[in-house]
């Protein structure tokens, strides 16, 4: 309370300012005021308006990438797609190769199969059939030599020493068991 009486008194107030100090500091405040809105407020918007544009800018080409990722991503997996579709497709054909392959080594066998047996039984017949004319000549010699002893006469005419050896042979098989067949 002492200072509103020295106020009153007429004695000088430390708070109050002086008149001509406020008209200054208000004309001091608004020239900085003016040259920073003319100079430094302009400059500051423009910074402002660049990092926004960055950002924004930034935001979109993020955008724009993961777009791209999300179409490279779709496409990768159609080509996988396409890729095990043709695997399975090589897959089948391997498979139908092999099953052809398989039959027809198995067709090949079977005639080869039925080809060597076909060339024994040949073999067979030929050695039998070789093995009864040589058994035809060794008894049709020893049946001539049997004959000529018997009959008394010499069996060196060919025509009826075959006709005998035959006669014999035949006499022979309706003889055996199963009539000549073995």
């Amino acid at each position: 309370m002492t200072w509103m009486l020295a106020a009153e008194e007429g004695g000088s107030n430390v708070l109050r300012i002086p008149m001509f100090e406020f008209v200054i500091g208000l004309v001091a405040f608004f020239i900085v005021f003016g040259v920073l809105a003319k100079v430094a407020l302009p400059k500051i918007k423009e910074t402002l308006e660049e990092r926004a544009d960055a950002i924004e800018g930034g935001i979109k080409r993020a955008e724009e990438a993961q777009a791209e990722a999300q179409r490279t991503l779709e496409q990768y997996q159609e080509q996988m797609a396409a890729a095990r579709a043709e695997v399975a497709e090589i897959r089948q054909q391997a498979e139908a190769e092999r099953a052809t392959v398989m039959e027809e080594a198995r067709k090949a066998a079977e005639a080869q199969a039925q080809q060597i047996a076909a060339n024994a039984t040949a073999q067979i017949e030929a050695e039998k059939a070789k093995a009864l004319a040589d058994l035809r000549r060794s008894m049709g010699g020893v049946a001539t030599d049997l004959a000529g002893r018997i009959v008394g006469e010499s069996m060196t005419d060919d025509a009826r020493a075959a006709a005998v050896v035959d006669r014999f042979i035949a006499d022979l098989e309706q003889a055996s068991p199963n009539g000549g067949q073995n």
